[in-house]
């Protein structure tokens, strides 16, 4: 056992069958190579949230339906990478208490081991919800009851009678988007939706790459969006958060970015769920003079923290920070923001 040097030698010795997901900024599946390669530290953990890594890890035995999971929080350095003392020592926590069977009913003595690992964490509900839908996808289950009973509200046109509708159902719903028509029913009756649902749904949908018509329907929204209506259109720009590749979406943050100001809250909502919209010297610039306008000072220093510790950012925010197109506010800002750190 002491010749175990990653989780994934751990499973594969286990003789399990797993799947990988990012759960920090939103819930993402990654792949084995690039675990692997996270895990010999031979790429950087490509969306980091807080210096860490939150890993949802599901696996199971080839002779059991029964899927286990593990929530993992764990360090990451300056440059990105994992922490691996901190991944060898949550191995040898698990070893001690399990051995090589991890799906062993643990004794009460190894229930206690397994309580004081302190790299384990528990989601927010409804990411909890979320995998579970995507999970159910992916290992081809049956969704939850509660998905009916969503369906049945979408298409009973009571908009204000919601409250049977749970959360499981919502997010069953999302990870099922691209199936049946799905999708062409939710784009019809968005702009009816309360406010009480169209939140949790945006949550959902932010983890899904979307259709097209659905897209189309969500910015058709969020152009139609109040200026009052501050928590409604950052809850559509979330639902956008998987499919900021999209040529509509592309061009929908391009011409925000263009506007002539942007608040606070849709600043924080496009660095922690659309930080992909970022995707090149021009929007880095246009974004950090767009945050620079913000009254609230210690704005600039938290989300710039944040945008330069994702790998696909950092270089961009370097250039910016080199060039001579800088204007004098955004100078004085990132000279500030070093100086503090010194």
């Amino acid at each position: 056992m002491s010749t175990i040097s990653s989780i994934s030698a751990l499973l594969a010795l286990s003789d399990s069958q797993f799947r990988i997901y990012e759960l920090g900024r939103k819930i993402d599946k990654l792949s084995k190579e690039t675990f692997n390669k996270i895990e010999q530290c031979q790429v950087p953990y490509p969306t980091p949230t807080q210096g860490h890594a939150h890993l949802a890890i599901v696996f199971w035995q080839k002779k059991s339906v029964q899927p286990y999971l593990w929530f993992i929080k764990l360090p990451l350095d300056e440059r990105g990478l994992l922490n691996q003392g901190a991944r060898d020592h949550f191995i040898a926590i698990i070893v001690e208490a399990l051995g090589s069977d991890l799906s062993v009913d643990p004794t009460e003595k190894q229930a206690e081991l397994l309580k004081s690992n302190p790299y384990l964490f528990t989601p927010s509900q409804y990411k909890l919800a979320m995998l579970n839908s995507l999970l159910s996808v992916e290992l081809k289950k049956a969704a939850s009851p509660h998905y009916q009973t969503f369906l049945h509200y979408i298409s009973n046109n009571n908009w204000q009678n919601w409250q049977d509708v749970g959360v499981q159902g919502i997010t069953d719903f999302a990870s099922r988007v691209n199936e049946n028509d799905n999708a062409s029913q939710i784009a019809k009756i968005l702009a009816h939706l309360p406010f009480e649902v169209l939140s949790p749904l945006c949550g959902a949908l932010e983890n899904c790459l979307l259709p097209v018509e659905l897209i189309e329907a969500i910015i058709s929204l969020l152009k139609q969006a109040e200026e009052s209506e501050l928590d409604k259109k950052q809850m559509l720009m979330r639902s956008l958060a998987s499919s900021t590749q999209h040529p509509f979406v592309d061009q929908y943050f391009s011409q925000l970015l263009l506007s002539q100001s942007l608040n606070a809250d849709c600043m924080v909502t496009i660095s922690a769920r659309c930080w992909q919209v970022i995707n090149g010297q021009e929007r880095a610039m246009q974004f950090l003079e767009h945050l620079v306008q913000q009254q609230e000072g210690e704005l600039f220093p938290a989300i710039f923290k944040d945008l330069v510790a994702i790998p696909t950012i950092r270089p961009l925010l370097f250039q910016c920070m080199r060039s001579t197109e800088r204007s004098d506010t955004l100078a004085k800002a990132i000279g500030q923001l070093f100086n503090t750190q010194s």
